[in-house]
């Protein structure tokens, strides 16, 4: 009975799928790569992920565990649940001047449960639940993908197909095996940023099931748009980056639900046009859904504002030098060249460091420093993919280019000193979540390089190279977090002025 039920269904799939193949270009169909079926893409995507990280379960508490969980009287068993939800990530009160302002209960409560359950401070517990979340994290990456590339399609059984097969495994696998995410995945403070990933896609997904029985988008489920907002709420309670998976469901609604070319929408509201209906934005709900969305974001921020007091967190100039800076001109400029270091960690993630505050990257406070070079080279190229994301004629095209922009960007948002002031310089964690964008990115332009090329399975076996490269980084920088020595030594190399790090 089974086998003939899913030989019924095969057909509805295969239609369904050719229907959308020919409204739609498909990313899949000129890339040389893997095509396996779901389930066995995601049992490779988890055992690669865990064979990157594998090494570290067994190291010892490094850097910032010391603070976050030693240290923290929240873990143990005689301070009181109700605590955790009026003081902040290291266990200080929220109202104490000296606060951070870091309100991560959720996290702490995923410490204080591997305190309890292994009897003590017991790093191995603490590690390996941080290797099975990534793992998991990497899994849903394939479904996530698979939407972000392929598109929002269901049959008419509501079951979601995949559009994007080989793609949206190869996303998968370059967000798996990025060296970047080693700070999150062997160091236990990583936790924060994992669990807050882990909720943040949930909440994508969810918003996703809103339209399950969706016919020409004018259908839509109440209950899973809210059931979003409250993961994404839940996300924010883990890591303070979490809350930007509202704004980045509204824009995924507009673009793959609605289908809103932004260049036109921009054009009519310059003119006042009064035909916005026509260009899609108030129709099929889009306006309600994204009130739902703000409306949501905005009392959770409020509740949060509340919680942790209306005064700003306490860092000092050696934390993050530039937001000290006296010359507004100095600030600008730094601010853009941090950015542009975040964007080599994406591209090349080789040069990677457990600090790089206390004099590791001198200010710049001249033009004539040639490292403004570094600046123009990205936002040469932001301008650019921003140019194509909007102007193209491609539809498919311009659809990929905003979401691979949109999840690059809005997620580093908070880490950015535009709204506020942060309390470090560079952080590789928190490039955990725009590293999605970063995949999308790639994986489009290696879709376009493999439409043009000749050979495209030498193009398939370069992109192979350079996650094999990955793997072996991940695994040798893994090791390098298992203890403190090591991981002071690997960052003598990379920033011999810090003077944590010279000192220690």
């Amino acid at each position: 009975q089974t086998c003939s039920q899913h030989n019924a269904e095969a057909p509805n799939l295969e239609q369904a799928f050719h229907r959308m193949a020919q409204t739609e270009p498909n990313l899949d169909h000129d890339v040389s790569w893997f095509l396996l079926p779901s389930y066995w893409a995601k049992m490779v995507v988890a055992l690669i992920s865990f064979l990157c990280f594998a090494n570290s379960y067994d190291g010892d508490f490094v850097f910032d565990d010391s603070e976050a969980i030693i240290n923290n009287k929240d873990l143990r068993a005689e301070t009181p649940l109700g605590d955790l939800w009026h003081h902040d990530f290291w266990g200080s009160k929220l109202s104490s001047n000296t606060s951070h302002k870091s309100y991560r209960p959720l996290t702490v409560l995923t410490f204080r449960i591997n305190y309890l359950f292994a009897g003590g401070f017991y790093p191995v517990g603490f590690h390996v639940i941080n290797i099975i979340l990534h793992c998991t994290i990497s899994v849903l990456m394939v479904d996530v993908f698979s939407i972000l590339l392929g598109g929002l399609q269901f049959t008419n059984k509501g079951r979601r197909l995949n559009l994007a097969p080989k793609t949206s495994l190869l996303a998968a696998l370059l967000f798996a095996v990025h060296p970047v995410h080693t700070e999150c995945v062997a160091g236990i403070v990583g936790r924060a940023d994992l669990l807050c990933a882990l909720f943040f896609l949930l909440s994508f997904l969810g918003y996703c099931k809103a339209f399950r029985e969706n016919k020409e988008g004018h259908n839509f489920s109440i209950f899973w748009v809210l059931v979003s907002v409250i993961l994404g709420a839940v996300a924010m309670l883990c890591k303070e980056q979490g809350i930007t998976i509202l704004g980045l469901n509204a824009v995924f609604d507009a673009l793959v639900i609605n289908k809103l070319n932004v260049l036109e929408l921009i054009q009519k509201l310059l003119h006042k046009d009064k035909s916005l209906e026509n260009a899609g934005l108030l129709r099929k709900g889009l306006l309600f859904r994204i009130t739902l969305l703000m409306s949501g974001g905005a009392s959770i921020l409020y509740i949060r504002w509340r919680i942790m007091g209306t005064g700003p967190p306490a860092f000092t100039e050696v934390d993050n030098p530039a937001s000290f800076a006296d010359s507004l001109f100095v600030r600008a400029i730094n601010y853009n060249y941090y950015y542009s270091l975040n964007a080599w960690l994406l591209l090349c993630p080789w040069w990677l460091c457990f600090d790089w505050s206390m004099g590791c990257i001198p200010l710049i406070k001249s033009v004539s420093d040639w490292r403004i070079i570094a600046l123009a080279a990205l936002w040469f190229c932001l301008i650019g993919l921003i140019c194509q994301a909007l102007c193209s004629e491609d539809s498919h095209k311009r659809r990929i280019l905003t979401l691979g922009l949109g999840f690059l960007i809005i997620p580093f948002l908070p880490a950015s000193n535009l709204f506020f002031r942060v309390g470090f310089v560079i952080a590789e964690r928190v490039i955990y979540l725009p590293s999605i964008g970063y995949c999308i990115l790639f994986t489009y332009g290696f879709s376009l390089l493999s439409k043009q090329a000749k050979k495209k399975k030498i193009l398939a076996v370069a992109v192979l190279g350079i996650l094999l490269i990955n793997v072996m980084r991940c695994a040798l920088r893994s090791s390098q977090w298992r203890s403190e020595e090591q991981l002071f030594r690997s960052a003598l190399s990379v920033c011999p002025l810090n003077a944590k790090v010279s000192h220690s």
